[in-house]
């Protein structure tokens, strides 16, 4: 029964499910039709907003590319392909292969969510090397394991809650910075990672397709893959000179990156001292550059990684504006502090967490970002839990704006099964070369959502400060 109802939702996902791109401009209308019938704006009012909102999340885009280029550098170093050719030898089933999957891609994902192409490689190579994968199940174990990125040190609501100046200072929303404690080490969140280790790989396994029928990895394949590709190493050395030059010798040098390696995890090693487990944006960046110089040895190997990985973020460079839009048209047209006013204004001292997660899960596919959609809801959602915590010691009522604020980011984030934005990441690794879309990925995360979102409910409703 479960097999016939996922091949069901499939069918349903490929006769009417739009490319990623054509669901962005449809949102787009939707949220600016909404603001004209329900908010009264009037049209150039909405396109101003629109065109305004384009260029807001410039820097925390550039952030978010950073994060997906560097990790995916880190991906292509040789110490890492090692990894995964000894990791491979012992999986032998598709079973374990999506048990795999999940459970390497969430413990990925926890130290960045740009580490999920890490997984894709993984994964791909096991779907070449394991018989009987249905490979666009696969993908969508990839895609679910990396879900719970906003639990791990790249979250991008808690790095924003304890990045000075943030904007919820600036506007007076918040006074003060919370540190990483009050929301990556809370309960609510460490119950959160382990139930989701645990629970995420056995609701698959048990949701699994039972055949693979003409949707293996080599089934779906446009042509035979071509011939072997140089690795970095040899591409880098395939540039030389047919001569001795200077130039070829400083960019294939070891002892430059070893100095910058060295500058870069003194600091390191000083920022954590001085600022205890401070994670940010910009820290998180600048580990994963100096771990690629350091993965790739010499110039020359990191700048063709660097290449490569950035080669994976075209769709979300040109897609990410048109949310920034939407964005937009929430904030500057007061469509989105109005949808978190009235979603707030249902919240109590029992149920805020709930409809926190509610709101994360809704506005998501908006704008498919936890930091650009904590920047429309979440000032309404942390002025409401003052306002409920009103009188409150204000260490209680700092752990409340934590839970809420983890609570938006565990809805935001499970709500991506049903938004294809984020496979953006991982198609281009995963479908180079074969005949895939979302639309045929999609349809087999409707039932792990559904499951999901019961559970992650039930805990950020119940699980303890």
């Amino acid at each position: 029964m479960i097999d016939k109802l996922g091949e069901k939702l499939t069918h349903l996902f490929l006769k009417y499910m739009p490319n990623a791109f054509v669901f962005a401009m449809l949102l787009t209308l939707i949220t600016a039709l909404t603001a004209f019938l329900w908010i009264g704006a009037t049209p150039l009012k909405i396109i101003t907003a629109w065109y305004d909102g384009f260029f807001d999340l410039l820097a925390f885009a550039m952030q978010v590319v950073l994060i997906i280029i560097t990790g995916f550098s880190i991906a292509l170093s040789p110490i890492i392909k090692k990894g995964i050719d000894a990791f491979t030898k012992y999986i032998h089933t598709p079973k374990q292969v999506y048990i795999f999957v999940i459970i390497i891609g969430s413990l990925l994902t926890l130290v960045s969510f740009g580490w999920v192409v890490i997984t894709c490689v993984l994964a791909r190579a096991l779907a070449l090397r394991v018989k009987g994968i249905n490979y666009p199940y696969l993908i969508g174990c990839v895609y679910i394991s990396c879900g719970i990125w906003v639990a791990g040190f790249s979250s991008s609501i808690p790095l924003l809650l304890n990045t000075e100046g943030n904007f919820l200072i600036q506007s007076g929303v918040l006074t003060h910075v919370i540190p990483t404690a009050y929301t990556l080490g809370s309960t609510l969140n460490i119950t959160m990672i382990i139930t989701l280790l645990i629970a995420t790989p056995l609701l698959l396994v048990l949701l699994r397709p039972k055949h693979a029928q003409n949707k293996e990895i080599t089934d779906l394949m446009i042509a035979k893959q071509a011939a072997k590709t140089p690795t970095i190493k040899e591409e880098a050395l395939s540039l030389k000179l047919p001569f001795k030059s200077y130039s070829d010798t400083i960019n294939n040098s070891q002892v430059l990156p070893l100095i910058l390696v060295i500058m870069g995890l003194t600091y390191i090693f000083y920022h954590f001292k001085t600022k205890g487990f401070d994670l940010n944006f910009n820290i998180m960046i600048f580990i994963f550059i100096i771990a690629g110089v350091l993965l790739h040895r010499t110039p020359m190997r990191y700048v063709i990684s660097m290449k490569k990985a950035s080669s994976n973020i075209s769709g979300i460079l040109f897609q990410y504006p048109f949310y920034a839009g939407i964005m937009g048209i929430m904030i500057y047209t007061g469509l989105g502090e109005k949808l978190g006013q009235i979603l707030a204004a249902q919240a109590s001292v029992n149920t805020y967490p709930f409809f926190a997660y509610i709101t994360g899960a809704f506005v998501n596919f908006a704008i498919p970002s936890a930091g650009g959609e904590f920047a429309v809801v979440g000032p309404s959602i942390i002025n409401a839990v003052k306002e409920i915590g009103n009188g409150l010691p204000n260490e209680t009522v700092t752990a409340m704006i934590s839970r809420a604020s983890m609570s938006v980011a565990y809805g935001e984030s499970l709500s991506n099964l049903l938004q294809p934005f984020y496979l953006l990441l991982v198609l281009p690794v995963m479908a180079a070369g074969i005949k895939i879309q979302a639309r045929d990925i999609m349809g087999y995360l409707v039932l792990p959502f559904s499951l999901l979102f019961i559970l992650q409910a039930l805990l950020v409703s119940f699980c303890p400060l």
